[in-house]
């Protein structure tokens, strides 16, 4: 009889803040964006969906399930929307670098309190968050990252230290302090290169905070005059031709008015042969043409 493991890795629960959402647009695919990329305010296009089971009594939100609404003003226009939804991210410069008092050995990141949102300043609420690296140019370092495993509150703590080359700010536990101390793998020297220890960053140094519950996604939009319902209004929808005048007219699913048309022939000045048959949609609409009041 053998043991095996069992199970999937489950999804987190992402919530609406934790979501960043931008968007690009360009007429073709064969010209570049013609707008610089637009952020979108995730609270005013995401909306949770609750899930029908009930728990005492209540509809909990059906984690990682959201309506995404585009809004009509900023996606009006013909063309090709590329939408990008992604981890929020979050930048700001690294406050220190430093080590935990009663434990030297352990190097850490030191966030300031004040550089993060309020829902991330508890204790370890930090936990899973990537770190990654700008340099002096702000171009991020490429493929360096830090994933946290532990967010505690801390305030520095002065110590004598006989070896002036050793770290002297050192950090102690405090659940009222201002600053984050964070530990983050990889953290510790290798056994290969036990001299080496892994860059964790600079004072100073700035980066990015990101979280990873999810991963990031693309959706190309493409707007366009007519969909499949309005194609079919063409097809299979009522129309009506009125012999005196030549107009033509479309109309919806509720016998509405959709499209109108004038037709006519263009003739032989000469000799009055019929050259060309024309349909020319009309800019103003004729309403006597309402299909209830043709039919009635």
């Amino acid at each position: 009889m053998s043991t095996g493991v069992y199970g999937t890795t489950r999804p987190a629960d992402v919530a609406i803040n934790d979501v960043d959402i931008f968007y690009t647009y360009t007429p073709s695919r064969e010209v570049a964006p013609t707008i610089p990329i637009q952020r979108l305010n995730p609270n005013n296009v995401l909306s949770p969906l609750l899930h029908p089971d009930d728990v005492s009594g209540n509809l909990p939100i059906f984690g990682g399930l959201y309506n995404l609404t585009l809004p009509a003003n900023n996606f009006s226009t013909k063309g090709f929307y590329t939408v990008v939804i992604r981890p929020k991210e979050l930048r700001f410069d690294l406050a220190d670098c430093g080590v935990l008092s009663a434990y030297p050995n352990n190097r850490c990141l030191v966030f300031r309190k004040s550089d993060l949102p309020a829902q991330l300043r508890g204790n370890d609420a930090l936990n899973g968050y990537r770190v990654e690296y700008f340099d002096s140019n702000g171009n991020k370092v490429p493929n360096l990252f830090r994933i946290i495993t532990s967010s505690n509150s801390c305030e520095p703590v002065a110590q004598n230290l006989q070896n002036t080359i050793a770290v002297t700010t050192r950090y102690s536990f405090n659940d009222s302090a201002d600053l984050i101390f964070c530990t983050v793998t990889p953290s510790s020297s290798s056994t290969v290169r036990p001299n080496a220890r892994p860059f964790l960053g600079n004072r100073g140094q700035s980066i990015s905070l990101t979280n990873t519950f999810f991963n990031p996604i693309t959706i190309e939009i493409e707007m366009v005059d007519h969909d499949f319902d309005t194609l079919a209004l063409g097809i299979f929808g009522n129309q009506s031709k009125s012999i005196v005048d030549g107009k033509y007219t479309i109309y919806d699913e509720n016998n509405n008015i959709y499209k109108q048309f004038n037709l006519y022939e263009i003739q032989d000045q000469f000799t009055s042969e019929p050259l060309y048959e024309v349909r020319e949609e009309v800019t103003n609409v004729d309403f006597s043409k309402n299909f209830n009041n043709i039919t009635t």
